[in-house]
C-alpha cells in the first residue's frame, strides 16, 4: 500500500524562522534571491512580528518501522525542508539523519536487518526524484538511480535483497520497471517496459517470484497485472467486461499467495475492500456494510489482521479485520480527523499511523492490538499557541444549479468577532481530490486574528462521494463545477453570520483554475482572487505538462488534439476570458513546476495587467508545484495576509 499512500501523505509543515535576526534591522523584509516579486508592496517587519507564531507549526509523518527494533523513521522539518529523522521510542528525541537543502521523501528500512534505508529526493521541486541508500553505520549516502530521470521510491522484496521501482529513463514518459539490490548499485536492471506514466508497483508475492502492479488510467479506471520477476512478462488479472469503467486501487497478496486483497469500485458506487481468489478470480467483498470509500489498507506480516481506513464524509475511521473470521475487532476511539500511512511493525502487534485533526497538527501514533493502547510517538511544536482553542470544522451543504447537493467544511472565527464575517473560499486541487477536515496550520491566523471565515468546498468531481459524483465534471462538463461555486455564493447570502459582500476565492493547482474561472464568471460576487500554480489555458497546459502525465490528464480534461474538445477548452479557459477579471488578482507559481508549467502563470498575469486592476505576482525559482521551502512559504504567507487585509477586509 506504500505506492498509493505516498500520493496521500502531504502533511509537511513549517518550522521556526531564524530570519528575525535579519529583518529586525530594517522596516521591511527583503525577498530572498530565489523570489521574483511583481506588484507586491513592501512587507513591513511589524506584520511579520505579528503573525510569526503562526508560521512556526511543525508536523511529522511515519516513514518506516525498523524491522527488528521498536524504532521508526519519520519525516519532519526543523530547518527549511522536510528531512528524515530516527525516533527510538515514543516521544523520544528526533535524530535528524538527512541534511539537504531540498526536501526528502520515503525513508524505507531494509526489511530484514534494518542496517540501511532508501530514500528519495528531487531538485527544486521538479519531481524528478532520485533514490539513495543511507548506511546507518557510517552515514554514507549512495546514489542508486541515474540522476536525471523521474523515479519512484520503489518496494522491497520480502527477502530484502532487492527493490522494484519505476523510472522514465528510457523514453522520458513511460514508467518502466527496474530491479536493484541497493547494496550493489551496479545490479540495477530493466525488468519490464511499459507504455504510459500511470504504472506503479503494489506488492511482491510471498515467494518473491511475482509482483503485483497497477496501471492507472484515470480516477475511474485502472488495471491490475501480475509480473513474472524472472521473465518480465505480465498477465492482466482485471480484464474489462462490458462498458463499465472499474477502479482498482491498493492491492496486496495474502500471506499464502493464493489470493489478493484489493480496493475496487467493481459493482459498487463506492470503493470497497475485497478478497480475490486467484484460482477462481471470485470476489468476496469485505466492507459492504460501509457505504463509503475504503482508501487505504495494510495486512500484518503474519496475515492475521487487516487494518483499513474508511473515508466517511471526510473523516477517517480506522478498522481492523480478523482475516480468519472476517469480523472487525473493537478499537479505541480516536480523535475525528485524518488517519494516514497505516503501517504494521513486523512484530504483528504495533500498528503505526499519522493522525491530524482540526486542533492537532500531524503527529505519529501506534496502536497495540493486544491491549488496545495508543501511544504517541511525536509531539510537534505549535509555535507556543494553544491549539485546543482553534476552530473546528462544520460540515455544510448547499443545492447547486441542477439540484445536486454539494458539501464543504466551514471554519468559523471565534465568538470575539461579531457581525457578519468576511469569508475566504479555498478550492482544492486534483480535481480528483477532496478537502478533509484537518489542521489548518498558519491559516488559523485568518480565523483567530482577522476574523475571516474559511470555507473549503468539495465541488462535483471530488473523490469520496461515489464514482458518479467523481465523473460529473469530466470533459465537456468542466464548467459545472464552477457553477457549484456560484450556488455557494447564494448559500452564503442566506447565512446570518457571513458577509456575502466580502468574499475572496483562492485555490491551488486545479483549485487555481477554479479561482480564475470564478473571477472571470462571477467577478461581481467576489472582492479578489488568488491563483496558486493554477491552469489558465487548458490547451497550453496539456501541451506543456510533463509528457509522463499528459495522457493521464487528457482523460480528465479532454484531449486537446480533438478539434471539438480543443474549441471547448479554449472557450472556457480563464486566459481567453481574462477581460472579465475586474477584481484584484494574486498569482503564485514555482519555476520548476512539472505539472502546471510556469507559462500558465506568466500568461494570465500579463493579460490581466491590461485590465487596469491590481495584479500581484510571486514566483520562486527554486520551487515546483507549490512551495516547499520554509523561507518561500513564509514570504508567500506574509504577502497573502497583506492581500487579504487590503482587498477583503477594507
Amino acid at each position: 500500500m506504500q505506492f498509493l499512500s505516498r500520493f496521500l501523505i502531504t502533511l509537511f509543515a513549517v518550522v521556526i524562522l531564524p530570519s528575525h535576526l535579519v529583518i529586525a534591522q530594517t522596516s521591511t523584509i527583503t525577498p530572498n534571491e530565489n523570489l521574483v516579486v511583481q506588484g507586491i508592496p513592501p512587507i513591513p517587519t511589524s506584520l511579520v512580528t505579528t503573525i510569526e507564531r503562526y508560521t512556526n507549526f511543525r508536523a511529522a509523518s511515519l516513514a518506516s518501522w525498523h524491522p527488528v527494533r521498536r524504532e521508526m523513521l519519520i519525516s519532519t522539518r526543523f530547518a527549511d525542508t522536510p528531512q528524515i529523522h530516527l525516533v527510538k521510542s515514543p516521544l523520544a528525541y528526533r535524530q535528524q539523519l538527512t541534511f539537504f537543502p531540498e526536501r526528502t521523501s520515503g525513508g524505507s528500512f531494509q526489511p530484514t536487518e534494518g542496517n540501511y534505508f532508501v530514500f528519495s529526493k528531487d531538485i527544486g521541486g521538479n519531481e524528478f526524484s532520485q533514490n539513495y541508500r543511507y548506511d546507518l553505520a557510517t552515514g554514507d549516502i549512495t546514489l542508486l538511480t541515474d540522476g536525471k530521470s523521474r523515479n519512484s521510491g520503489g518496494l522491497w522484496s520480502n527477502k530484502g535483497d532487492k527493490i522494484i521501482y519505476t523510472s522514465t529513463r528510457r523514453t522520458g514518459q513511460d514508467n518502466d520497471f527496474y530491479l536493484i539490490d541497493p547494496k550493489n548499485p551496479q545490479s540495477d536492471k530493466l525488468l519490464m517496459q511499459v507504455k504510459g506514466g500511470g504504472w506503479g508497483v503494489l506488492d511482491w508475492s510471498p515467494d518473491d517470484t511475482q509482483v503485483l502492479v497497477l496501471e492507472y488510467i484515470s480516477a475511474n479506471e485502472s488495471n491490475l497485472w501480475l509480473v513474472n520477476v524472472a521473465s518480465g512478462t505480465k498477465k492482466l488479472i482485471t480484464p474489462k467486461i462490458g462498458k463499465e469503467k472499474i477502479y482498482y486501487g491498493g492491492s496486496a497478496f495474502s500471506t499464502d499467495g493464493k489470493g489478493l486483497y484489493i480496493i475496487t469500485d467493481k459493482g459498487s458506487e463506492f470503493q470497497q475492500l475485497a478478497y480475490v481468489d486467484l484460482a477462481t478470480m471470485q470476489y468476496s467483498f469485505l466492507t459492504q456494510n460501509i457505504p463509503w470509500n475504503i482508501e487505504e489498507f495494510e495486512l500484518s506480516e503474519d496475515g492475521k489482521n487487516l487494518a483499513f481506513i474508511s473515508n466517511e464524509d471526510g473523516a477517517s475511521i480506522l478498522h481492523i479485520l480478523d482475516t480468519s473470521t472476517r469480523k472487525e475487532k473493537p478499537l479505541p476511539k480516536l480523535p475525528v480527523g485524518q488517519i494516514l500511512g497505516i503501517t504494521w511493525h513486523r512484530n504483528n502487534v504495533d500498528l503505526g499511523f499519522t493522525l491530524v485533526s482540526a486542533r492537532s497538527t500531524a503527529d505519529i501514533y501506534s496502536l497495540n492490538i493486544r491491549d488496545n493502547k495508543v501511544q504517541r510517538w511525536t509531539q510537534s511544536e505549535t509555535g507556543g499557541l494553544n491549539t485546543a482553542n482553534f476552530s473546528d470544522a462544520q460540515l455544510v451543504r448547499w443545492k447547486s444549479f441542477d439540484g445536486k447537493m454539494i458539501s464543504g467544511f466551514l471554519y468559523r472565527p471565534p465568538a470575539k468577532f461579531t457581525g457578519k464575517r468576511p469569508i475566504m473560499i479555498d478550492i482544492h486541487g486534483g480535481p480528483e481530490a477532496q478537502f478533509r477536515p484537518g489542521f489548518l496550520g498558519r491559516n488559523n491566523y485568518y480565523l483567530n486574528e482577522l476574523g475571516v471565515a474559511l470555507l473549503f468546498p468539495n465541488v462535483r468531481g471530488s473523490t469520496g462521494y461515489g464514482k458518479t459524483f467523481l465523473q460529473l465534471d469530466n470533459g465537456f462538463k468542466r464548467e459545472d463545477s464552477v457553477k457549484d461555486i456560484d450556488a455557494l455564493f447564494n448559500w452564503i447570502a442566506t447565512q446570518a453570520d457571513l458577509d456575502k459582500d466580502r468574499v475572496m476565492v483562492t485555490g491551488g493547482s486545479y483549485g487555481g483554475y477554479m479561482s480564475l474561472a470564478v473571477a472571470t464568471k462571477y467577478s461581481d460576487k467576489i472582492r479578489a482572487a488568488i491563483d496558486i500554480v493554477g491552469i489558465s489555458n487548458f490547451v497550453t497546459f496539456l501541451e506543456k505538462t510533463e509528457s509522463y502525465r499528459r495522457d493521464l490528464r487528457r482523460v480528465e480534461y479532454g484531449d486537446e488534439r480533438d478539434p471539438k474538445m480543443r474549441e471547448f477548452q479554449l472557450k472556457i479557459s480563464p486566459l481567453n476570458n481574462a477581460q472579465n477579471i475586474r477584481k484584484p488578482l494574486f498569482v503564485i507559481h514555482g519555476k520548476n513546476d512539472p505539472r502546471v508549467p510556469l507559462n500558465e502563470a506568466e500568461q494570465i498575469v500579463k493579460t490581466v495587467q491590461k485590465n487596469n486592476v491590481p495584479v500581484w505576482y510571486l514566483m520562486a525559482k527554486d520551487e515546483g508545484h507549490g512551495f516547499s521551502k520554509k523561507k518561500n512559504i513564509d514570504f508567500q504567507f506574509y504577502a497573502t495576509v497583506m492581500f487579504v487585509k487590503e482587498y477583503l477586509l477594507k
